[in-house]
């Protein structure tokens, strides 16, 4: 294979995140939830107390979305909305009892989604995958100059 053959690596990481979501999809509608339901969850335990549009841009979502998807977390009890102290006019979202339950039931099963990925993949290597993938986020993250 030339290196014109070779698909580009953009292609190459949209081809791994097409094929996580659809094995996360499996995993995650154990519990009933969608997959971007699951990432809203787990942004709310690694930050707690945000507003609906902080957790849409760590969710990847827009804020419409987000409201929709906040309305159904919380109809099924996973979440809690509660005023901002700072602002009157904000709501603050955190996870529920039951919404930490669910992560809990789900750790196990997303651990073996990406031990799967990663089973033919040396340690050194997926190591320098994720600083690779970590550097590019962030490259793209920046301001343009």
């Amino acid at each position: 294979m030339t290196q014109d053959d070779q698909a580009t690596l953009l292609y190459l990481v949209k081809q791994v995140e097409l094929a996580v979501r659809a094995r996360l999809d499996g995993v995650v509608a154990a519990e009933g939830l969608t997959t971007i339901q699951y990432t809203a969850l787990t942004v709310l335990e690694r930050h707690p107390d945000l507003t609906s549009a902080a957790l849409a841009r760590h969710s990847f979502v827009r804020a419409q979305t987000m409201g929709e998807l906040v309305a159904a977390l919380d109809a099924r009890g996973l979440i809690e909305r509660h005023p901002d102290p700072r602002s009157r006019r904000q709501n603050l979202i955190r996870l529920t009892a039951d919404g930490r339950r669910v992560l809990e039931a789900l750790r196990e099963p997303v651990a073996q989604l990406e031990q799967r990925m990663t089973a033919q993949t040396s340690a050194s290597r997926v190591a320098t995958a994720r600083a690779a993938l970590e550097a590019w986020r962030d490259a793209l993250s920046a301001p343009d100059d």
